[in-house]
């Protein structure tokens, strides 16, 4: 059975052989601008291709970021998680 630190270090290096490739054929950032105005660009980009895409994209992030503030909440108030940190008698 594998762990969890395995498939952690099978991700980071796969991360690492494969992420400057993807970022790099993602993002085109010349050298003279920052990564903010090069995302900016692409997402300007992306926008004139196809307006709807970008509120595809907003929404993801909108329900992945909901998804993500339910779980902590239910972690802390469904759990003794508050006990095991020392923050709760």
């Amino acid at each position: 059975m594998i762990g969890a630190i395995e498939i952690l270090i099978i991700a980071v290096i796969f991360g690492i052989i494969y992420g400057r490739d993807a970022i790099d054929k993602t993002f085109r950032k010349s050298a003279n601008e920052g990564v903010v105005e090069s995302m900016a660009g692409d997402l300007k980009e992306y926008y004139d291709e196809d307006p709807k895409r970008v509120v595809k994209l907003a929404a993801l992030i909108i329900g992945t970021f909901s998804f993500v503030v339910t779980g902590i909440y239910w972690a802390i108030t469904r759990t003794d998680f508050l006990k095991m940190i020392g923050l709760d008698q």
